[in-house]
Parts: C-alpha cells; structure tokens; sequence
C-alpha cells in the first residue's frame, strides 16, 4: 500500500526548490499529488503544477460533489483564500507513492481520512531572518508585490508550526534548509527509508 509523503514549512523556507529536487531524484518513484487554491496565481506559476487554480465556484462544486478530503481557508489582505486537497483522478494509493506540499493542518486531516499508516511528514525549517529575506526577495519580483500579504503570512506561520503543534502533530524529523541540494538528499535518503 502506497504512502502519501507530506512536504510541510513555514513560507519562504524552501519548500518548493526542494520538492522538485525530490521529484527529480532517479530510482525514487514518487507521484505528485497537485494541491488545490482559490488564490490568484503568481507569476512563473502554472497550473496543474504548482497547484490547480479554481474559482470560488469551481471550488463549490467539487465540495457539493464530496470530494474534497481537506480544505483550508485564509482571510488574507486581499480577500478569502482556499487552499485544499481533492480526491481526484490523482490518487491510487493502492499502487503509487505520492509527494504533496501541505500544511500541519493538512497533514492532520489527511491522515484522519487515509490513516496514520499512510502519511509520513517531512518538515523543512530554516532560520527566521533568512526565511523573511527569501519571502521578500521572492515577493519584490512579483509583477503586483503583495508585501502586506507577506507580513500576515510570515507571522500566521509562527504560530501555525509552533513548537507545540510540531509535537502535537508527533513531528520530530526535521530537515534545516541551509542548503537545499544538501537538504533534499537527506528528505531523499529518508523517503527510501520509508518506501
């Protein structure tokens, strides 16, 4: 039976350089579960890869339809954004491995809905400051920078992956992102373990 590998952190930490490093790796025979958000897409996204980009309604129908496993809302400055997970045509746990980008609260819920056996997480930190520079940096090249947005966000993420919520949520595998080729090759080496 196939496990879901969770890729968790707070913003800016690296998240998605080394999930696609992950992807990339040879002999590791990971299928991608694709997020779901209601969020204006960013520039150099596309979608279907970093996420499937819907509209409020689209999101609604797919809700009436029951399938939505996990859905995550924010009140953000520029209005509700959901982020969430869907029982597609993506999932065949019986005979794959999947790798999703996801959140502690996301992981929670998609471990009540497919069992603790099934989820194993793998949570990327890295140093405060550095992390602020990386979401500013990477903000300042957007076409509209939403530095506003930036400031909630990197604030919420301090309480959202606490400490206690970490331990909490029985995490205690942690991946420090200084250098992300170093950093994938250990969250690689780890999914081996696991598979």
């Amino acid at each position: 039976m196939g496990k879901i590998f969770c890729l968790m952190g707070k913003s800016a930490c690296g998240k998605d350089t080394i999930y696609k490093q992950i992807l990339s790796a040879q002999n590791l025979p990971l299928k991608t579960l694709i997020p779901y958000t209601t969020r204006p897409i960013r520039d150099g996204e596309r979608n279907g890869v970093e996420y499937y980009f819907l509209t409020d309604e689209e999101q609604q129908v797919l809700e009436r339809q029951g399938k939505i496993i996990e859905l995550r809302a924010y009140h953000t400055v520029h209005g509700l954004w959901k982020y969430f997970t869907v029982n597609d045509h993506q999932l065949d746990l019986a005979n794959h491995d999947y790798l999703i980008i996801g959140t502690l609260e996301s992981y929670a819920r998609l471990q009540e809905y497919f069992g603790i056996d099934r989820l194993v997480p793998l949570y990327i930190d890295l140093e405060p400051g550095e992390r602020l520079q990386r979401a500013l940096d990477r903000e300042r090249i957007q076409t509209e920078p939403k530095y506003a947005e930036l400031c909630r966000r990197f604030l919420a993420d301090e309480a959202d992956f606490s400490s206690e919520k970490l331990a909490q949520a029985k995490i205690s595998d942690i991946f420090i992102n200084n250098d992300s080729v170093k950093c994938a090759k250990r969250i690689i080496s780890f999914i081996k373990e696991h598979i």
